[in-house]
């Protein structure tokens, strides 16, 4: 059975890696980039603080770090070294002979699985879980898979390198999503308590479902600031996820661009 994967893997690498272009060459070699995506990132971070007060911004900005880190150190330091599995553009593994290789870049020594993957994909369901908007959804896990296509095209990884690499990135990205998730709903409960602090006004009553999922109790009344919050966190993520996919069409501009003009 390993061994069938193994060989269709290959083929499936071989079939894609075999077309390309001097255009492609240079579009793949700049999407695959880090820092190009800068900017993009950058509007994570004005998702998370412009929909949410600073202290809940925190919380899930911790979340995001921690799951991206997780998913690297997983990938890289564990996984990678027990399954020792070599790159196809690797030198000493004998595929690399039928591998395209884009201005001699090769990679490191193992592939499996793909830590680019791997982290695309753990923010892209993180993000995607935190502003919950279908549109948004979509456009996060293209970016995720034509980031992770790249890695493909340009000979660094199997296509199984890819799957794996998502699987883990989505797992970590789900399971620190729902953390800082709880932790947020615990912190909230706890400031509703008698005792608290609060400050109260013309609030309106929150269904307390809207906070924590499953939550026993049917309802609170919240203090007036998490009331502004829980009234402008939905407009605020719209528009907050529209400047990004702008900032993500800006940037491909860019690339292709300058990927015509190379």
């Amino acid at each position: 059975m390993i061994e069938f994967l193994n060989n269709l893997d290959t083929s499936v690498f071989l079939a894609i890696n075999g077309h390309h272009s001097p255009f492609f060459d240079s579009f793949m070699t700049m999407f695959t980039g880090r820092f190009i995506w800068i900017p993009m990132y950058a509007m994570v971070l004005w998702i998370l603080f412009r929909s949410c007060r600073w202290q809940t911004a925190t919380i899930y900005l911790v979340a995001l770090v921690g799951a991206i880190c997780l998913t690297d150190q997983t990938c890289a330091s564990v996984i990678r070294p027990a399954v020792e599995r070599l790159r196809p553009s690797n030198l000493e593994n004998t595929l690399s002979d039928f591998t395209y290789i884009v201005n001699g870049y090769r990679g490191g020594s193992y592939g499996f699985p793909s830590c680019h993957a791997a982290n695309s994909f753990a923010l892209a369901l993180f993000v995607s879980l935190f502003v919950k908007r279908r549109g948004f959804t979509l456009f996060i896990f293209g970016w995720a898979a034509a980031n992770s296509y790249s890695r493909l095209y340009l000979g660094v990884h199997y296509p199984g390198d890819l799957l794996v690499g998502a699987l883990v990135g989505c797992a970590y990205g789900a399971a620190c999503y729902y953390t800082a998730r709880a932790i947020v709903a615990v912190l909230r409960l706890k400031s509703s308590e008698p005792g608290a602090p609060q400050d109260h006004g013309n609030e309106a009553s929150v269904t307390l479902t809207q906070i924590t999922p499953g939550a026993a109790l049917d309802s609170l009344t919240p203090s007036a600031s998490l009331s502004r919050e829980i009234g402008s966190v939905t407009t605020s993520r719209l528009i907050a996820s529209d400047l990004m996919i702008a900032t993500f069409a800006v940037t491909l501009t860019i690339i292709i661009i300058a990927s015509a003009l190379a």
